[in-house]
């Protein structure tokens, strides 16, 4: 999709089905913080505190500099990274994996009688 000049791109969180459009020139976090979204923990959006770790499952993307005690050379070939450190370069795919990822991925709570 082009908005403006700037390509953005689909991205789903597999796990909770959430969607949302990110830019190009933009990380994941950033794009998901913008439209109101909170599918992807987020903690330092430097790099370093692998709060936001996700695994790619589809989709073409580029990455910045990421803290190599986070995502090693290994996993970062099998498509882990940090969301913080993502730009699309296609629709997206991915999974939470983070170590905040069952704060987000917890079923939500009934209340009152079913």
């Amino acid at each position: 999709m082009v908005i403006g000049q700037v390509r953005k791109w689909q991205v789903r969180i597999r796990d909770t089905g959430e969607t949302f459009l990110c830019a190009e020139d933009q990380h994941l976090l950033k794009g998901m913080l913008s439209m109101g979204k909170r599918g992807i923990p987020s903690g330092c959006h430097g790099g370093g505190c692998g709060v936001c770790k996700v695994r790619i499952l589809q989709g073409r993307y580029r990455t910045g500099p990421m803290s190599r005690d986070k995502v090693s050379r290994q996993e970062e070939e099998e498509g882990y990274a940090l969301a913080c450190r993502v730009m699309p370069r296609s629709d997206l795919v991915l999974e939470v994996v983070g170590r905040m990822a069952r704060n987000v991925l917890r079923p939500k709570r009934k209340y009152g009688f079913v």
